[in-house]
């Protein structure tokens, strides 16, 4: 089987740099829409008895993204496609992971039936909003890390002189913790309390940041609310100003762009899982990551390296 990797149009751009790291032409597919908001995909090559990639990143608009994966897969498995793999750089819903409330739905969950439901028998993404996602897909999927990438860059740039890593909560302190082992660094958390889906506010500064540069480590910034209120706490903290603010996937709604703009913050440092439209901030390629991780899938070697 060979390698054939397609992508919806949330993410193209992403989907040529992989090709070109696997050194594979990027699939032809039509994605485009019905006057009436009705989503229309067809592979325009064939994938009979092909190992399918399918590069989607279910990113805003979420609803319209998601559709076009489905429906993707759907044409690979109406195509006779061997085997159909959903490369997710972002997996979107992934924060409604829970009952918060009563007679709520498991939102992420649902999600992972659909994608089993219409073919998908394998699953790649990078952070995972929560690991435990995982759990909910009946497939394997391959849960990548970017921390690798953002250690290689602080080091790179010598970001780490007199530093301090730091989770904005205790759902990324598993990876913050990582990240400082790798970099050889101390490690702090931000004890978060939640008021609701949206909002939260930084109770304490759990770990010595006096005198040390943070390095704020999260999956996501979306509205950037938690990540000024983290700066403004570890700041009352003694942690020195020159915040690098790292995160994997730059949703960017709302007052984001305001809050990233913190006088104390001197980087913001996002990778390409979401495209930016608008520049002011670093971005580190995946492109190199997802490619590895799917020769290997091919390949039936080990992902865990990656990981």
């Amino acid at each position: 089987m060979e390698i054939r990797l397609f992508a919806g149009s949330a993410h193209p751009d992403l989907a040529r740099r992989i090709a070109g790291a696997l050194g594979v032409p990027l699939g032809q597919a039509l994605v485009d829409r019905f006057p009436d908001g009705e989503v229309r995909v067809r592979l325009l090559e064939s994938v009979r008895g092909e190992d399918v990639y399918l590069v989607q990143p279910t990113s805003p608009p979420v609803n319209d993204h998601l559709m076009e994966l489905l429906l993707l897969a759907d044409a690979a498995r109406r195509s006779s496609a061997a085997r159909i793999n959903a490369v997710l750089p972002y997996f979107g819903y992934a924060r409604q992971d829970k009952q918060t409330e009563g007679r709520e739905p498991i939102s992420a969950k649902l999600v992972a039936s659909l994608l089993e439901r219409v073919g998908v028998e394998r699953v790649i993404a990078i952070d995972l909003h929560a690991p435990q996602i995982q759990g909910f897909f009946d497939i394997p999927v391959d849960h990548l890390s970017a921390v690798r990438l953002f250690a290689r860059y602080l080091q790179e740039r010598g970001l780490t002189e007199n530093a301090v890593v730091v989770s904005p909560d205790a759902g990324r302190a598993e990876e913050a913790r990582r990240l400082a082992e790798r970099l050889g660094l101390p490690f702090a958390m931000l004890a978060k309390r939640r008021h609701g889906p949206r909002e939260t506010s930084v109770t304490y500064v759990i770990g010595d940041v006096e005198g040390k540069r943070p390095l704020l480590i999260d999956d996501i910034v979306s509205t950037g609310g938690t990540i000024r209120r983290g700066v403004e706490a570890l700041l009352e903290a003694g942690a020195l100003p020159g915040v690098v603010v790292m995160a994997t996937h730059a949703v960017l709604v709302g007052g984001a762009r305001e809050n990233l703009a913190h006088p104390a913050i001197q980087e913001v440092v996002f990778t390409d899982t979401i495209p930016l439209k608008d520049g002011g901030y670093t971005v580190l390629s995946t492109a190199e990551l997802l490619a590895q991780a799917i020769r290997r899938v091919h390949t039936n070697q080990s992902v865990s390296a990656l990981i």
